[in-house]
Formats: structure tokens, C-alpha cells, sequence
């Protein structure tokens, strides 16, 4: 006999757990799942677009201060992989705090050590100081990190069939942030010079209030946490938990044909975006003229190929869920190698075919980035997400470290033609793993 309902009861049925039959239960008082994911969506969409304008002010300006300071092209890729590196290294502190505490404890860390870190920087700037200016970029780097880390707190609560959707979403609102952002790095070295700083400083006085004010909004706003829910409804509980060492997550993602693929998709995508973009502004350096003239010419750049990475990715996710994460690797492989030999066969006064061969590194990022999160998100069960989710994150940066370490000396020995080629081999080990895991999919013994 069905229980009667009591007046003013909802009637909700629980289908955010993979495998899990839908249940009936009474919740008088308890959040709705889909209001609390639509809500969840609008403040990650919104802190991720303010986030934008400091992480890209810093990418932007972050290599070209680090080569001021120290004197030499080898010392930006040096600037550009500490900040890196810092994403990577601190995806697992910061994924930890949030498996213990929530995505909100999580992300509103993650910005807070950013700021420490943007601080930093202007100080090295003015003490003109090579170790400290990158000790700064790499706590300046967590803001990259929990930019990344948002897409999986997106997926908590979707359900399977709409979790490429969900993270595309949040990706694509970091478009604002990171188009308008790379722009702000001229008139940020403006606020640079009247702070008596030197000019490229003034671009992470904007960084460090952006990131304050998004570490804000999260502790006010992120409610209630979208992963303690989703533990909730999957009956799992939000008291204390068996702690996963990210070795043991990783090899669970690993184990999974799907997840195998998602993973080096994530890792191979980023260290081939990394590996041609940091270097660019350096390349485009060489063809001379004032400081503040190669700025807004890297920034218009730079902005499209941001919008590359994000402004498509509705479109992106959409086709992940629709055709299956698998193809869209595909896609994305080959507009990398594209990528690579338009950009790569630029002179460094060729803003066109810079500004083109970046558009399609964007492109390239965002489908191996949305489809291999997709795919790496289903391998597991939902108490090894978020440890799975920032092993892979940790991976990632330290490829896209690797790719900014030999950025430099690759850019002097035999410049940025030489760069690019060297990125696009990083294709290679993807195409692997895609071809093997063709059969496993076929099989049914894999997903797609």
C-alpha cells in the first residue's frame, strides 16, 4: 500500500546516480535537484565569466613579465609553466577539500590562494625578482585550476545523458570573462605605471580584486553545495568519507576504455593548447615596436583564441551527447594538428594567421576538453569523482607544464615553427588510445 502524502509534501524522484532505479520520497522541506542544478549553473556560469578577466589578464601578461625580469624568451615559457604547473599541483589539495567539504569550500579556496598569488606577483614585479614572481604565478595558477575544476561541480547533479551539456555550459561562460580579459592587459599596464608599479604588474592588481571577489560570491552564493547533494540523493550521506588516494582513482579511470580516452584527451588537448599559446606572444615580440603596441595586438589574438575555447562549447557538449564523446575526440585531434601547421607556418607580424591558426588550437582544446571531462565524469562511481576528477586535472597541468618548460628553449633553438611541430607530436599517444579503444566500444565492453 502506498503511503499517504502529507499536506504540503512534494513528490521528487531520484535519478542523479547512475544505475540507480527512480525512487519515490517525500520531501517537505528538502531542495529541489533541478532548481538546485539550475541555480548551481548560474553561479559557476557567473563566477567563471568574472574569474575569466583575471586568469587571461595573467596569461597574457604572465610570460612577457617574466622575460622583462629575467631578460630572456627561455625565462617566459619558465613564467607561463609555473602558472601552469600551479594549476596542476593544486587541483588535488583544492579537489580533496571539496570531496570533504563541497565544491563551494573547494572553489572559494582555490580563488582565495589566487589572489595571495596575483599579490605576489606585483611585488616581484617591483623587486623585480625572477624566484618570487614565480612563486607567485604558481599560486596564481589555482584560479585555472578551479576554472576547471567548475565544470565538474556542474556534472554533480546532471543526469548521464545531459552531463556533456552541463559542463559545456559552464565552459562557455568563461567566454566573457577570458575574451574581454587578454584586453585589459594594456590598459592594466596603464594602472601598472600610475601605481608606480612597473606597467606589466598593474594587469595582476586586476587579477587579485576579480578573484576576491569571486572567492565572495561562492561562499555566499553556492548553496546548497551541488555535490553534498548529489551524495545525498544517492544516498551515499554528506558525514565523513573514506579518503582515495589519486593513484587508485586514477587507475579506476584507466581501467575504463572510456575513461582511458577521456583521460588522454583531457591531458594531450591542454599540453598542445599550452605548448603553442604560451608562446605566441613571445613570437609576436619579434616583430618589434612599443610595448604597449605588442600588447593590444597579442591581446586581440589572445581573444580569439579564447573565444575558440569556449565561445562553441554549447555546441561542443551538445555533439558529445548526441554523437557520443568519442567522436568529438576525433574532431578534436585533427583541428590540433591544423591548428599547428597554420600557426606555426606564421611570421610574428602575421596577427591573421596567428589569430586563425589559435582560433582552431581553441576549437581543438574545447572538444577534447568537454568530450574527455565527459567521459572521464561516467568511468566512476560517484565516491571516486571528485579524486578522479582532480587526478586528471593534476595530469593535465603537468603536461601543459612540460609543454611550457620546453616551450622556450624550443622557441630559441629553432622558433615557433619548431614550437608547433613539437606540439602537434603530442597528438600521436591520443590517436593511439582512440584506435585501441575502438574495439572495446564496439564490443559493448566500452562507451562512447
Amino acid at each position: 500500500m502506498r503511503p499517504r502524502r502529507k499536506p504540503g509534501e512534494r513528490l521528487v524522484v531520484l535519478r542523479h546516480t547512475p544505475g540507480m532505479q527512480p525512487t519515490p520520497a517525500t520531501a517537505s522541506a528538502g531542495p529541489d535537484p533541478a532548481a538546485v542544478q539550475r541555480r548551481t549553473l548560474g553561479v559557476l556560469g557567473s563566477g567563471v565569466a568574472v574569474a575569466g578577466l583575471g586568469v587571461t589578464v595573467g596569461i597574457t601578461a604572465g610570460g612577457l613579465l617574466a622575460r622583462d625580469v629575467a631578460g630572456t624568451d627561455s625565462a617566459a615559457g619558465l613564467g607561463q609553466t609555473a602558472g601552469v604547473l600551479g594549476a596542476a599541483v593544486l587541483a588535488v589539495p583544492l579537489a580533496r577539500i571539496s570531496d570533504t567539504s563541497g565544491r563551494r569550500a573547494g572553489l572559494a579556496t582555490g580563488y582565495a590562494v589566487s589572489v595571495l598569488g596575483a599579490v605576489l606577483t606585483v611585488l616581484a614585479a617591483a623587486a623585480s625578482s625572477l624566484l618570487l614572481l614565480l612563486v607567485g604565478l604558481f599560486l596564481f595558477g589555482a584560479a585555472t585550476a578551479c576554472g576547471l575544476q567548475s565544470r565538474y561541480a556542474a556534472a554533480d547533479l546532471a543526469t548521464p545523458e545531459h552531463r556533456g551539456r552541463a559542463l559545456s555550459l559552464v565552459v562557455w561562460a568563461t567566454t566573457v570573462g577570458s575574451v574581454l580579459g587578454p584586453n585589459l592587459a594594456a590598459p592594466g599596464a596603464g594602472l601598472g605605471t600610475a601605481l608606480g608599479l612597473p606597467a606589466l604588474g598593474g594587469a595582476f592588481v586586476v587579477s587579485a580584486v576579480v578573484f576576491a571577489v569571486v572567492a565572495l560570491g561562492y561562499l555566499a552564493l553556492l548553496r546548497p553545495d551541488p555535490l553534498l547533494l548529489a551524495r545525498q540523493l544517492g544516498g551515499t550521506g554528506t558525514g565523513p568519507r573514506a579518503r582515495h588516494a589519486t593513484g587508485t582513482a586514477l587507475r579506476a579511470v584507466w581501467g575504463s576504455p572510456s575513461g582511458r580516452l577521456g583521460l588522454t584527451a583531457v591531458v594531450v588537448a591542454h599540453s598542445v593548447m599550452v605548448g603553442v599559446m604560451v608562446m605566441t606572444p613571445v613570437h609576436m615580440g619579434h616583430a618589434g615596436g612599443s610595448e604597449e603596441a605588442v600588447l593590444r595586438v597579442v591581446g586581440v589574438v589572445i581573444s580569439v583564441h579564447v573565444a575558440g575555447m569556449y565561445l562553441f562549447s554549447p555546441l561542443v557538449g551538445a555533439l558529445a551527447d548526441r554523437v557520443g564523446a568519442r567522436t568529438v575526440v576525433a574532431v578534436g585531434g585533427g583541428l590540433l594538428l591544423a591548428a599547428a601547421a597554420v600557426a606555426g607556418t606564421a611570421s610574428p607580424a602575421d596577427s591573421g594567421r596567428l589569430g586563425a591558426g589559435l582560433l582552431l588550437l581553441g576549437l581543438g582544446w574545447s572538444c577534447g576538453l568537454i568530450a574527455g571531462s565527459t567521459l572521464v565524469t561516467g568511468a566512476v562511481d560517484a565516491e571516486l569523482r571528485p579524486t578522479a576528477q582532480g587526478g586528471t586535472d593534476l595530469l593535465m597541468g603537468l603536461g601543459a607544464a612540460l609543454a611550457g618548460v620546453v616551450g622556450g628553449p624550443l622557441l630559441a633553438w629553432g622558433g615557433f615553427g619548431l614550437v608547433a611541430a613539437v606540439s602537434a607530436a603530442l597528438v600521436v599517444p591520443l590517436a593511439v588510445v582512440w584506435v585501441a579503444g575502438r574495439g572495446a566500444v564496439l564490443s559493448g565492453r566500452g562507451s562512447s
